[in-house]
């Protein structure tokens, strides 16, 4: 049998509304307590409209005191506590003139004078309305409080989205240069097809970067093809020397991970190991689910900290400086630390024989789990296009890696 979703509505959403239902029901309560006390003790049923009557006179001042209150909660505390005070003195003495009048009235025969009903009756609704008084203030403290912790929450979460937009927004001027300067080559040599093969990778893989939400989250999946339409514009700059083994398992395929997570560590094992020798190198990304964690690997053949430009980032990225180029191991740790907080592994491996390791860890997330995921990129029209052996100006791009 399906259940229709409940989600209740918080009690203070409508001030107004829980005003008003809290002064019928405490009120109505008293009046009840008193009514049921007296009738217990003899009086006749008609007693009742003489707890009624006194019923509507509490309800009545405390209208009165609720809008003075409001007036004195935001003074400062010393003004406040001390005009509540005095305003709570002058309505008890009212109220208990009012009672003693009323009941004077009811109980005509008695010999009780006006004086001693009002002495009789201050102390009982001094606690009444004390009552009442104390209960305004805390539940108005109280909704003080909440309202600015949700106003703290919010501007933490626009901090916190503005840092990832910032963090999600770093594009590597280099990449960007290399590619448009080989574009521009083969323009110039009037290599159309590779060219604009080059010129539809590059648009998949910009609008993919751009139209998705800065703290979006997409599937290991639609990351790995991101992925491949990078290295597919920078395989046409280093051809074979550019070679990728992805390892991923049909589980870690479908868990969720923040939109191009993974691009900074490719990029940076482009540049400081396929770039760096003659022979490139193999880069190797590996997903596997690990317990409840999500494990990535991105690895390099390069020549690790051998690398003179490597060695002098590596302790920039591990002290939390800066990274020269801006897009890098520090971008994917900001981007970790604000999207799990502490709960997650950021690991560099450095091998003496060579090579650069990666491994992250985050907690797995499924589609369902991570919300609303990113649209996939858009495959290039062209895959299969490469560019010509005999371009010089090309290949002198490939040497140099710049």
């Amino acid at each position: 049998m399906a259940v229709l979703p409940f989600r209740p509505t918080p009690f203070f959403e409508n001030k107004s509304r829980a005003f008003w239902n809290l002064q019928f029901v405490g009120w109505a309560g008293a009046m009840v307590l008193r009514s049921i006390q007296g009738i217990s003790n003899g009086q006749s049923a008609s007693y009742i409209i003489l707890m009624l009557i006194v019923g509507i006179t509490g309800f009545s001042i405390s209208l009165v005191l609720s809008v003075i209150y409001r007036q004195l909660i935001n003074r400062p505390p010393l003004f406040t506590w001390g005009a509540t005070a005095g305003v709570l003195a002058v309505a008890v003495g009212i109220y208990a003139l009012i009672e003693a009048w009323v009941v004077g009235l009811y109980f005509s025969d008695r010999e009780n004078t006006l004086t001693q009903l009002v002495l009789l009756y201050l102390f009982f609704d001094f606690s009444l309305l004390g009552a009442w008084t104390g209960l305004y203030y805390a539940i108005n403290f109280f909704l003080q409080v909440e309202e600015q912790a949700d106003r703290l929450e919010r501007l933490e979460l626009q901090a916190t989205s503005a840092q990832l937009a910032m963090l999600r927004y770093q594009l590597n001027p280099h990449f960007l240069f290399n590619t448009l300067n080989s574009i521009s080559t083969l323009v110039l040599l009037k290599q159309t097809e590779p060219a604009n093969a080059m010129l539809t990778r590059l648009s998949g893989f910009l609008r993919h970067t751009l139209i998705s939400e800065p703290g979006g989250k997409v599937t290991v999946a639609q990351e790995v093809e991101t992925l491949k339409l990078y290295l597919d514009i920078e395989r046409m700059r280093f051809e074979e020397r550019l070679r990728t083994e992805f390892d991923v398992s049909e589980e870690a395929a479908k868990a969720c991970l923040p939109s191009l997570l993974l691009q900074p560590l490719i990029e940076n094992a482009i540049k400081y190991a396929v770039s760096q020798q003659e022979e490139g190198a193999r880069i190797t990304l590996s997903a596997q689910l690990v317990g409840q964690k999500l494990r990535i690997v991105v690895s390099d053949t390069g020549p690790g900290l051998q690398s003179p430009q490597t060695r002098a980032s590596l302790p920039a990225v591990l002290t939390g400086e800066p990274v020269s180029t801006g897009v890098g191991l520090a971008n994917i740790r900001d981007r970790l630390a604000q999207a799990y907080g502490e709960d997650h592994l950021f690991e560099i491996r450095t091998p003496d024989d060579g090579g650069f390791t990666v491994i992250i860890e985050i907690p797995h997330e499924t589609a369902s789990q991570g919300g609303e995921l990113a649209a996939s990129p858009t495959a290039p029209a062209d895959p299969s296009a490469t560019l010509p052996d005999n371009v010089e100006s090309l290949a002198a791009h490939r040497a140099t890696g710049s």
